[in-house]
């Protein structure tokens, strides 16, 4: 089964006021890895699409939808993939690119045939996608986790040691304005993207991965001064608006995928927050 959910844009007025069900009902992409199927999210933030692809018994393809107008997905877009299951395979018109976890492949507007396999059943493959409108067509261009620069930051004294990882962005695998990355928390570390800051120019999504059974991540959001709170499980997405903080802080480490499209593809394109400004 194959399934696209479309979201509309709320301002920061209207979500200084929702309730928790509304909050995870406008924000919170809860199902995202599911076996043999596709489920993608396509939000009017920069319309973005956002979602995961787990094969397990099949090759999946990537499929058009009439929401996109468009014969083919990638006909007007383009596509950021990271891995983070077991060993897979995306295939890409006639050509293999292998992907262990945490390698990233990028595909551009034009591409036709997208199609996703995993090397072992019992070790399916999880692809992560990120998708935005692209105006220029670039190459295809695969990033082991190895050559996108790892960079460890934070302390342990503020319990927030970890490895990011940049692929797509200015200095990295070139893109329209796709902009992605990770993050790797290290055991015993827990708070992410702290000091928060916000980006008006370009909205981001975030995926959770590597959290614990029975482990939960409290993920923050709003306007600085009027925050709001999301509980947030294993593998699953968050919509993060341009005008909204990210950040978040779990009962254990875990990792998480951050995704970014709109004006600006420069990775450090951000405007910090004084956490004594947070309230």
């Amino acid at each position: 089964m194959n399934f696209m959910e479309i979201r509309y844009h709320h301002s920061a007025k209207e979500t200084a006021g929702m309730l928790t069900h509304e909050l995870r009902q406008h924000f919170l992409m809860e199902s995202v890895m599911q076996p043999d199927t596709i489920r993608l999210l396509y939000t009017h933030y920069d319309r973005v699409i956002i979602g995961g692809v787990m094969p397990v018994n099949k090759k999946i393809a990537l499929p058009v939808y009439d929401a996109l107008k468009a014969n083919f997905f990638l006909e007007r877009r383009e596509i950021g993939i990271i891995n983070t299951g077991g060993d897979g395979e995306v295939i890409v018109n006639d050509k293999a690119y292998a992907l262990r976890k945490l390698d990233c492949l990028y595909v551009g507007k034009g591409n036709e045939k997208v199609q996703f396999k995993t090397a072992k059943r019992n070790n399916p493959a999880k692809f992560y996608l990120f998708s935005a409108p692209a105006h220029k067509e670039y190459k295809v261009q695969l990033m082991k986790r190895e050559k996108a620069s790892p960079v460890d930051l934070g302390a342990a004294a503020t319990a927030n040691q970890r490895t990011v990882y940049k692929y797509i962005h200015s200095e990295g695998l070139k893109s329209c304005q796709v902009v992605m990355g990770l993050t790797v928390l290290k055991e015993g570390s827990v708070w992410n993207t702290i000091p928060t800051h916000v980006h008006d120019r370009r909205m981001e999504a975030y995926y959770y991965f590597d959290l614990a059974e029975n482990q939960k991540i409290i993920h923050l959001m709003g306007e600085p001064a009027e925050t709001r709170h999301l509980v947030v499980g294993n593998e699953q997405a968050i919509i993060s608006p341009p005008w909204s903080i990210h950040s978040g802080c779990g009962t254990s480490n875990y990792g998480f995928i951050w995704g970014m499209a709109g004006e600006n593809y420069v990775y450090t394109d951000m405007d910090v927050i004084n956490i004594n400004d947070l309230k």
